[in-house]
């Protein structure tokens, strides 16, 4: 059994936001605003072009702040090992690849893997996952979450992907340790929109996780 990492306190923060680009130049403001509003996670994405390229420098941007700034959608090994050379704080996968669990298990950094069936979720946690990224979690609901966490008590797990705000408190009442968020959260703030508008979508993801803890 590989040594467990203790999930960090910026995912106990509630919310991960993950944010897909057209380019990676449109990472900043966006990244500023997510870590100012209390955003403790936020993972940038692999299927974003350049996302390596500007991972150091974002995270310079951010340094005084409390958010962790990690790298997801990660395909392989060799991609996980660059994202780990440039001092990314998690690594998230979009699938169970425990070779990838492994490198960062390694380096002691917090990975979050994506599955969806029990035997990807037990596998995904013996291969020493920090936390599993339940996905696509919309496709199967907060009721399922409740179901795993049956067999799973001890595992913390992460839904992601097709809710909104509204829906956190069922996912946070089903047992998930946070919630991990794109479009929903981000709207077109990637494209030019409003960093007004996305700032109070933050608070209000950030009050629903705190709201609805036990």
């Amino acid at each position: 059994m590989p040594t467990r990492l203790d999930v960090p306190p910026t995912l106990r923060g509630g919310v991960v936001a993950v944010l897909r680009a057209d380019a990676a130049d449109r990472y900043a403001p966006v990244v500023r605003v997510l870590a100012d509003s209390g955003i403790c996670s936020i993972e940038l994405t692999m299927s974003t072009p350049g996302t390596l390229d500007v991972l150091t420098d974002l995270r310079a941007q951010i340094a005084g702040s409390k958010a962790d700034l990690g790298v997801g959608t990660v395909p392989d090994v060799a991609t996980a090992r660059q994202a780990l050379d440039l001092g990314a704080d998690f690594l998230v996968t979009p699938a169970v690849d425990t070779a990838i669990v492994e490198a960062a298990v390694d380096r002691g950094v917090p990975v979050y893997p994506g599955a969806l069936t029990p035997t990807e979720v037990s596998t995904a946690w013996r291969a020493g996952a920090t936390a599993v990224k339940l996905f696509p979690a919309s496709t199967v609901g907060p009721s399922y979450l409740s179901h795993l966490r049956g067999p799973f008590p001890h595992i913390p797990i992460l839904p992601s992907g097709g809710f909104g705000v509204a829906e956190i408190p069922v996912w946070m009442g089903a047992g998930a340790i946070a919630v991990s968020m794109g479009s929903s959260l981000l709207g077109d703030a990637l494209r030019g929109g409003s960093l007004t508008d996305l700032a109070r979508r933050c608070r209000d993801a950030v009050a629903a996780t705190g709201a609805s803890r036990p």
